[in-house]
């Protein structure tokens, strides 16, 4: 390096090689920036082939956990309706005891009946109306003599 500075002075003389020192080492820092830049993005295409070299694997191991479940669901419907033929051969259909469900629709009442007490003292549900003279009289402040 000093063999190199002692040319350059010799070269180009002591009043412009500040200047060409400042110009050598802009262009260094460009080239420096350039190569991390290519090096970037280099690792950014190896990265994005890893990526998808592991979709590939995911998507396959889905499409062979789809296709085993797909088999396995038919098995058992298969098997479901071999037994429910057995079943209808050797005795009469099945009939449940008692009325068959149904569902309360929007019966408000059946379903306000069916909160708690605790619950609605809890989250200040009001479960008895009070009328405006009877709210006055409680709430009135009280004469101490």
């Amino acid at each position: 390096m000093a063999l190199i500075g002692a040319v350059a002075l010799i070269v180009i003389g002591p009043e412009k090689l500040p200047a060409v020192a400042r110009t050598v080492g802009t262009l260094l820092g460009k080239a420096q920036r350039y190569v991390s830049d290519v090096k970037a993005e280099v690792n950014r295409a190896m990265e994005l082939d890893e990526l998808k070299k592991m979709r590939e694997t995911v998507e396959s191991a889905a499409r062979d956990v789809e296709s085993t479940i797909q088999t396995q669901a038919s098995d058992f419907e298969n098997s479901w309706a071999d037994t429910g033929t057995a079943n209808a051969q050797t005795s009469e259909s099945y009939v449940p005891d008692g009325p068959a469900y149904k569902h309360p629709g929007k019966n408000w009442r059946l379903k306000q009946g069916a909160t708690p007490n605790w619950y609605k003292a809890r989250n200040g549900v009001r479960t008895k109306a009070l009328s405006g003279a009877a709210r006055v009289a409680r709430f009135r402040p009280r004469r101490t003599s």
